[in-house]
């Protein structure tokens, strides 16, 4: 395709605008069509980078790369809602680091003094968090200066988008019934926002492949507290007990948050399938779909570097 080309991207989560922005600044008339705008299940990650349990491996590893350089980048300005923030991820069983983990600036591995009763590894390194409200509006104001137009309807079909010569679907659960794609799953997720009581460090348990997570990210005057992952569950409702949960596992690390003020409660459904799916597909009618989704609980992670990766199929330079 050609610069001034018209591009729909669907979906505005972290996928679908960041798709959208990259497509924008490369020349395309990109306009956004989504039922929420910004989506809510990038509007309730913690969230902090790190390319956790998704494949393929070797594509992950690229896009999660191409993703860290722009967000250390973005957090140069504070008004991105991206801070490199330093802090530790533990495990109550003797685990050997994550790849990309030892590759972060900082990185040892923590003293035992360091850790919280009952864990018996550690490691200290320093990461992009990014504070979802904040970053989800700088996409938008992003697009908007590149010229991207954003329209909320729900489509009952990626037909539904046109008329349009190209369309790149980023509506992460939504392909379930839009392609149809079953291969895809809901995961649940929740988080509980609270008042900081002065943290300045992440903190993140190595939980594997458990339900019950346990991760705190401080983003100035508030911290997320986490959290869920509840495979197969997409409800978003909130749940007063996995809520209390999460609050007495996260006082149990850091006593000052017990007493801290509940703020709001986030809950999202990570969209989830064997391989993150970033492909082209040409349809009878000559329409070009870049399928960009089920990126699981990495989707900020993966968001810049899957963008390119779809910005590539489309030969846009």
């Amino acid at each position: 395709m050609t610069a001034g080309d018209r591009v729909v991207v669907v979906g505005a989560g972290v996928a679908g605008l960041t798709t959208a922005v990259v497509l924008a600044e490369a020349g395309a008339s990109v306009h956004v069509i989504a039922e929420q705008v910004p989506g809510v299940t990038s509007l309730a990650a913690g969230a902090m980078w790190g390319p956790y349990l998704v494949e393929p491996k070797d594509k992950v590893d690229q896009w999660g790369q191409r993703s860290l350089e722009i967000f250390r980048k973005l957090a140069e300005d504070p008004a991105t809602g991206v801070r490199l923030t330093s802090g530790i991820e533990a495990s109550r069983t003797a685990e050997a680091p994550p790849d990309w983990a030892t590759t972060l600036p900082g990185f040892r591995p923590c003293e035992p003094a360091e850790l919280p009763a009952g864990f018996t590894a550690g490691y200290r390194f320093t990461v992009p968090l990014i504070d979802m409200p904040t970053y989800l509006g700088y996409l938008l104001r992003r697009l908007d200066a590149a010229g991207g137009t954003v329209e909320r309807r729900r489509l009952a079909s990626l037909a539904d988008a046109a008329p349009a010569p190209v369309i790149v679907n980023c509506t992460g659960l939504g392909a379930q019934e839009l392609v149809p794609d079953h291969d895809l799953r809901p995961i649940r997720g929740q988080h509980v926002v609270v008042t900081n009581p002065g943290l300045t460090e992440f903190f993140s348990e190595d939980t594997g492949l458990s339900p019950d997570l346990l991760c705190f990210y401080p983003h100035g005057d508030t911290v997320v507290l986490g959290g869920t992952a509840i495979d197969g569950e997409g409800s978003l409702a909130p749940d007063d007990t996995a809520a209390a949960n999460i609050r007495a596992r996260c006082a149990e690390v850091e006593p000052r948050l017990a007493e801290a003020r509940v703020l709001e409660h986030r809950i999202g459904a990570r969209p989830t399938r064997s391989a993150v799916r970033v492909e082209a597909e040409r349809r009878k009618d000559g329409t070009v779909v870049v399928h960009n989704y089920g990126h699981g609980g990495a989707g900020v992670t993966l968001s810049w570097g899957c963008a390119q990766e779809a910005r590539i199929l489309l030969d846009l330079e």
